[in-house]
């Protein structure tokens, strides 16, 4: 079903697309729903907008979407790396927002539309189109080896860039609250927790293609 694949992928694209830009417009603005108001360059706040996992995984969803809206059959070792880490991320983000987050955050007006779209709608139409349109067999053992660069990097970025500015996005990994040691370990459990996540997709993208054959 191609046609029905690339609007599927389309629409998942667009939603991504247009919280994040919606956000980072407000960001850029002054009216920020992330982060603290006290914050005076914008280029701080965007560096800081760009930092949050939730983007980040947004921003890969965006792209692959983008890509099998315009190739449903898409290929490629860059491409399969693209969207696992784009899979795993949005699936930790809904997971981890859903349980740990959610309780702690109340958006309002149009960020409460936002922060659903992000955390929410993209990530559901994210899982869901995999599921119905795959593109499959596309994780293999090398893709989901280089897939995980992504996070690692990710934890070490996040806690070199709050060595310096003393800013975390998450609490959990707060290291000037935690402390290094508790923060790295909570870090390389986050790491351990996408690999898992990457391994379901892995043990998935074959089943799920063992089931359409029969």
């Amino acid at each position: 079903m191609p046609r029905t694949a690339r609007l599927w992928h389309a629409v998942t694209a667009a939603i991504a697309v247009a919280c994040i830009v919606t956000e980072l417009v407000m960001v850029t603005n002054g009216h920020n729903p992330l982060l603290a108001t006290d914050v005076p360059p914008a280029s701080t706040r965007v560096i800081r907008f760009l930092s949050y996992f939730t983007i980040e995984s947004n921003l890969l969803v965006a792209i692959t979407s983008t890509m099998l809206a315009l190739r449903p059959d898409r290929d490629g070792l860059l491409f399969r790396v693209l969207r696992l880490d784009a899979l795993f991320g949005i699936a930790v983000t809904l997971v981890v927002y859903a349980v740990l987050l959610a309780p702690q955050h109340d958006p309002h007006g149009v960020n409460a539309v936002t922060n659903a779209g992000l955390h929410y709608v993209a990530p559901l139409m994210a899982i869901v189109g995999w599921l119905l349109f795959g593109p499959r067999p596309r994780i293999d053992d090398r893709t989901l080896l280089f897939a995980l660069i992504w996070p690692a990097l990710y934890i070490g970025y996040t806690l070199a860039h709050g060595a310096a500015s003393d800013w975390y996005p998450y609490p959990f990994i707060d290291a000037a609250r935690l402390g290094y040691v508790t923060a790295l370990r909570n870090g390389l459990g986050m790491v351990v927790l996408m690999a898992g996540v990457a391994t379901f997709y892995r043990l998935g993208d074959t089943r799920l293609r063992v089931l359409r054959r029969a």
